[in-house]
Order: structure tokens, then C-alpha cells, then sequence
């Protein structure tokens, strides 16, 4: 069987639409008897569940963000596009396998494990973590870098208020996190795709500017496995592979982390990957996207429209270089 690398692959070699909405039809089915857990009476239930079927318990108590990109703009993806059309390749490469992959993955009992230029340190239960917080909702715009995107509604609880309570020192500059990785059940860890375990950063202005989310979950239910359960970052003016999934370890350091996808092909994926119309891919345009869900192209925008918001955090720096 030949392998391709994920350098070797090329835009036109992504699953057609056609083929994954066919598939995604099975998969639904298979999956119509999983139900997730309401957080509002147990969220340690809610947060270990596995792979849920659309649309079962909602999670409670969660209020609209201010933060969310206009509906009447931006139209949400469905739940069954965002759950079946997934990049996490510890699940597999091609983007229906991690929904069929990830049904066995265990979220039971996560802890983060939280290291490096700070006070608090030491392990976290994702319940304790989100003790006494307001989960959020956010329709944020999801960008790849292979110029497809989606619209989706996150549910989660600004990061900055999580990196607060580990009080991180003034040598605190960056923060990096690495996502579990389970030999067991995530069988992309076989192929040598990337040095595992999944390392990602952000500055630490990034990690804790409002827009930065800490994801529990999606359409006010449980977030799946296969989009990164129990916990995993939104960054919306960024593409989409420094959106850490399943993170277990949060490390504050005074030097700026080599991100996996930096690491395995530098010339192509840098540590900011803010969206930039201008700076095109070595091997195609990021100029146009294509939203999933619909046929025709639009104009890719400046930090994926978040120009407003966040531009502000690189004044001074090019952009070109700093890709």
C-alpha cells in the first residue's frame, strides 16, 4: 500500500465533497444510537463521553457571545459537515476517517498537565478547569490552509481565564500544547506523518487575547472526539492546524515552541499561520476558499475578517516573512 506524506499531497487530492457527504450518510447511521451527556449536573460525564450522535442532550447554561461572526454573513456548517470533513490525522489522513476512528477513543478522567514559567502548576480535571466558568457560544469562522473552510459554533470558555488561574511568571513569553497520543485507538500514530505527539504555541498576547477559545464543545453539545474532546483550542484568525486538539499538557516558556507542522515542512507552515490572502501556499493559492457547503470560490480576508480585532498584535512585524 503506498503511503502519501502530507507534504505529497496536493489540493486537487482532497476527498471530493460528493464522496465524503455519501459516506457521511453511513456514518450517521452507525452513529445514531451514542448520546451525549448534559453538563449542566455532571460535566465530567459530558467531557468523557464518547463519539455523540447529532443532536442528543444539550449542554446547559450557555450564553451567546458578542465575539460570534455576523449569521447573517456567515451561515453555520451543519453539524454532520463539521463532524465527518475533519483534519486530525492521529485519527488518519483522509478527513472522513477520523468520525469512523475515533468511536473508542477515551476522554474518562482527562487531565492537563500545565509545566514550565508559572505558579500553579501541576494537573487539572477538565471539570476543574471549567469550575465555576460561563460556557460561551461562538460561531467562528474555522480557515484551512488547503483553502477550504467552515463556519462553526463552538461552545467554550476564553483560554485567558484558564492561563489566569496558573499565574504564569513574567518569563512567561509563549504557550505550547501537545495532544495526547493514545497507541490504542489513534491509528494515525503508525505513520510517520509528523514526530508525534502534536505540538502547537502561541505568543502569550495571542493565547490570551478574547478570541482565544478553550472548546468543550459544539452546537451546545458535547464536542466529539473526532473534533478534538475533551478540549482543544480555537484561534479563528489563524488556519486551522494551531488549533490544538485533545491538549494534555499546557507549558509556559520563555522561548518560542517548533510547532509539528513547522517542524516536518518549515518552508510551508510557519509559527504564526495568521490567515493571509497574500501569502500563497507553495503548491497553491491561499488567495480563494471554498467553504464547505457551497460550490463557488469567495475572497479569502485579511486574519480570516478578524482584521478589527487582532491586527494590532503585529504591528511593526512583515507578515511575509512571518508567515
Amino acid at each position: 500500500m503506498l503511503i502519501k506524506h502530507p507534504s505529497d499531497i496536493r489540493s486537487s487530492e482532497i476527498t471530493d465533497q460528493k464522496v465524503y457527504y455519501n459516506r457521511r450518510q453511513f456514518i450517521q447511521a452507525a452513529a445514531a444510537g451514542t448520546v451525549a451527556v448534559a453538563a449542566g449536573t455532571a460535566r465530567s460525564s459530558v467531557l468523557s463521553a464518547a463519539t455523540p450522535a447529532a443532536h442528543g442532550k444539550k449542554l446547559e447554561g450557555i450564553k451567546k457571545s458578542p465575539l460570534s461572526a455576523n449569521p447573517s454573513v456567515d451561515k453555520t456548517n451543519t453539524w454532520d459537515a463539521i463532524t465527518t470533513y475533519n483534519n486530525f490525522y492521529e485519527f488518519g489522513i483522509d478527513k472522513d476517517l477520523p468520525s469512523e476512528n475515533s468511536r473508542s477513543f477515551n476522554t474518562a478522567n482527562w487531565t492537563v498537565n500545565v509545566t514550565g514559567e508559572c505558579a500553579k502548576k501541576g494537573a487539572y480535571h477538565v471539570e476543574d478547569i471549567l469550575k465555576g466558568e460561563t460556557l460561551e457560544e461562538r460561531v467562528y469562522r474555522h480557515r484551512c490552509v488547503e483553502a477550504w473552510s467552515m463556519v462553526i459554533p463552538w461552545v467554550g470558555i476564553p483560554l485567558a481565564n484558564f492561563i489566569k488561574r496558573c499565574e504564569p511568571t513574567g518569563n512567561a513569553k509563549f504557550v505550547e500544547f501537545t495532544t495526547i497520543t493514545d497507541s490504542k485507538t489513534m491509528i494515525g500514530l503508525r505513520q510517520p506523518y509528523l514526530r508525534w505527539p502534536y505540538v502547537e504555541g502561541l505568543r502569550m498576547d495571542e493565547a490570551m487575547h478574547p478570541l482565544t477559545l478553550l472548546v468543550v464543545g459544539l452546537y451546545d453539545e458535547v464536542l466529539p472526539n473526532q473534533n478534538g474532546a475533551p478540549l482543544r483550542l480555537a484561534v479563528p484568525w489563524k488556519y486551522g492546524f494551531k488549533h490544538a486538539k485533545s491538549i494534555v499538557k499546557v507549558n509556559f516558556t520563555s522561548r518560542q515552541p517548533l510547532n509539528s507542522w513547522q517542524e516536518q515542512a518549515p518552508s510551508e507552515y510557519g509559527f504564526y499561520a495568521n490567515v493571509n490572502p497574500e501569502v500563497d501556499h507553495p503548491r497553491w493559492s491561499q488567495a480563494t476558499e471554498r467553504r464547505i457547503g457551497e460550490f463557488l470560490r469567495r475572497k479569502t480576508l485579511m486574519f480570516n475578517g478578524y482584521g478589527d480585532q487582532v491586527a494590532s498584535l503585529y504591528s511593526g512585524l512583515d507578515l511575509r516573512k512571518n508567515y
